[in-house]
């Protein structure tokens, strides 16, 4: 009888040891799967995706009909990651791309993308800068056969039935900095909006005549001091808030005092150097904020 019970559960110990051995393992992959998956839904819905690209930009929105935008590239590094995520979202064509400013943390990719992936209309502000890296995204634009749509205030990027996508800055063209010729747009779909400011600082924020109030706001230039402030805020009203940043950052972005400005209002912050690649969805009527755990990889 004594052999019998010990043979039982030694049995007993193997099958437990095995059914929990397979147990862990799936929740591993659970695990995995809902860190890493990249959501992707725009059936009439606006999905928009804040890249992790370190210390530097890049937005990706799905709009309710099926068309995409791509704000800004991150550095020069980015843009196979970018097209890598984009094709996994099923999409072939960006309807509208969108430069905020050329500066390399924000236009670094662009040619790339440009030159590797089917593009519909061009904004970017009316600037007289000469770099190697904005120069490389003209020439792109220029042998591709494309047009630049010089952006400013005032302009309607596209809108069908309850969803509008406006151009609200710049007003004027500040050639000795260019954050402050930045495009700013306004995004609404419904009850629900979305601002985002490029690397727009006072003085350009200062000069908006439009309606920036908005549920979601993208906070100007990373979240330095010299771009967000109580008195902005105010007029906005965002409940969430997206700051793209890299790690450890030289310019101690976001800014102590950024942060305090929207905690005064309880507003939810997400950074894209602690959650990575945040995405924000709405029906036009609720806000749904995933965090996936991406990071868009740097070009080998």
């Amino acid at each position: 009888m004594v052999k019998k019970n010990y043979k039982f559960n030694k049995i007993l110990v193997i099958f437990l040891s095995i059914m929990l051995t397979f147990l862990c393992s799936c929740d591993l992959i659970l695990d995995n799967n809902t860190n890493n998956d990249i959501s992707c839904d725009s059936v009439n819905s606006l999905s928009v995706h804040f890249f992790d690209v370190g210390q530097g930009d890049s937005i990706f929105i799905e709009l309710p009909n099926s068309q995409t935008m791509l704000i800004d590239a991150g550095e020069n590094y980015h843009g196979e990651g970018i097209i890598n995520y984009i094709k996994n979202c099923g999409y072939s064509k960006i309807d509208y791309l969108v430069a905020t400013h050329p500066h390399s943390d924000h236009i670094g990719s662009m040619a790339y993308i440009v030159r590797n992936f089917e593009i519909g209309e061009i904004y970017m502000p009316k600037v007289s800068i000469t770099t190697a890296t904005y120069e490389n995204l003209l020439n792109s634009i220029s042998k591709k056969g494309l047009k630049i749509k010089s952006a400013a205030a005032g302009m309607n990027i596209t809108y069908f039935d309850d969803f509008t996508a406006d151009i609200i800055a710049p007003e004027e063209i500040d050639e000795k900095n260019l954050n402050n010729s930045s495009i700013v747009i306004k995004m609404t779909l419904g009850n629900k909006s979305f601002l985002f400011m490029g690397d727009a600082e006072k003085s350009e924020i200062n000069s908006i005549t439009a309606d920036v109030s908005a549920d979601v706001l993208k906070v100007g230039h990373h979240g330095s001091r010299t771009s967000t402030t109580a008195d902005f805020l105010e007029m906005v009203q965002p409940s969430i808030a997206v700051i793209s940043c890299g790690i450890d950052n030289d310019y101690g972005h976001p800014h102590e005092s950024t942060l305090k400005f929207l905690n005064d209002i309880n507003c939810e912050i997400y950074r894209t150097d602690k959650d990575k690649t945040i995405t924000v969805t709405t029906d036009g009527n609720t806000l749904n904020v995933q965090t996936n755990g991406i990071s868009i990889e740097r070009a080998k």
